[in-house]
Parts: C-alpha cells; sequence; structure tokens
C-alpha cells in the first residue's frame, strides 16, 4: 500500500474506533509516519537500537512526514493527509549516541522528534511543522471548516 494510503487508512480506522454513536463528533484520528525516498515507511521504533537505526538511515538526506487525519462529524467521514520534506544534518555516532541516550526518540515515528533535541537534526523543512509534529493543524483546521465546524475566530477588538 503507498505510504500515503497507509497514513489515512489508520488515521480513519483509529476516529472509527473512538466514535461511539453515528452523528457524534468531530472525532479525529490521525496517524504519523516517515517515509524514506524508496518510500519504505518508518514507523515508531520498537526498542534503542531501532531508533539507531532509523536515524542513521534519515542522517544527511531528506525524508517525508506523512499524517494522515481522518475527521468524523455528523454522519460524514473526511480523511487527507499531509506530507512535509525533512532534511537531516549528517550525523556522528556520538550524536546518535547521545540522542538515542536521551529516550527523545520513544513513541516518535522515525525516531524522532523536531519539537525538542530533535530540532538539532534538522536542517531544513518544506510543509506544514505541526504535521512533523504529529497534527497537521492547517489540514485539521480546513477539515473541520468543510464539515462544518469554522475555524476559532479571535474576539473583536475592543470598540470595534
Amino acid at each position: 500500500m503507498p505510504p500515503a494510503d497507509l497514513v489515512r487508512t489508520h488515521a480513519l480506522e483509529k476516529a472509527r474506533s473512538v466514535a461511539t454513536r453515528p452523528g457524534d463528533g468531530p472525532v479525529v484520528g490521525v496517524d504519523t509516519a516517515v517515509v524514506l525516498s524508496d518510500d519504505t515507511v518508518l514507523g515508531k521504533p520498537a526498542d534503542a537500537t531501532a531508533a539507531r537505526a532509523m536515524l542513521e538511515r534519515l542522517a544527511g538526506r531528506p525524508h517525508r512526514v506523512l499524517s494522515g487525519l481522518a475527521v468524523l462529524a455528523g454522519g460524514s467521514e473526511r480523511v487527507a493527509h499531509a506530507d512535509t520534506l525533512v532534511a537531516f544534518r549528517p550525523l556522528s555516532g556520538a550524536e546518535l549516541t547521545a540522542y538515542v541516550a536521551s529516550g527523545e526518540w520513544e513513541g516518535r515515528a522515525g525516531g524522532y522528534a523536531i519539537q525538542g533535541l530533535g530540532a538539532g537534526l534538522v536542517t531544513r523543512i518544506e510543509g506544514d511543522y505541526a504535521n512533523v509534529v504529529g497534527l497537521p493543524v492547517a489540514l485539521l483546521v480546513e477539515t473541520l471548516a468543510a464539515l462544518g465546524y469554522p475555524p476559532l475566530a479571535g474576539k473583536p477588538a475592543a470598540g470595534g
């Protein structure tokens, strides 16, 4: 299955698994994966050895972060995905050891967290930063609006 279809399918399965009654909502499901240039999908590493192996594959190269997003509301289902390009700098063995020892890789697709120490691994990002964190916020807002849930508006300015 192509990576985009995989994350979309997983997101829909997650949303459906927590929707209790038709018409409940909105219910959101998200699934994120790191994808190499050959379409190899990196999920969450099982242990420190797997985390290091993933990081070694990412070091010095670009990869994609795909997040499937499913929103169930009012008996409707909308499924989409976000795609962000991320490039890592080359990493030394000592840097890999230190990052893995931090434990930040745990529970993270691709074995890193861009919002933490993992920011120091990244040289470039093209696309939605929030997608790399794990929730494509812009896509979520667009999808909710399409289902009749407009984005939150700020308070009007005083006197106006």
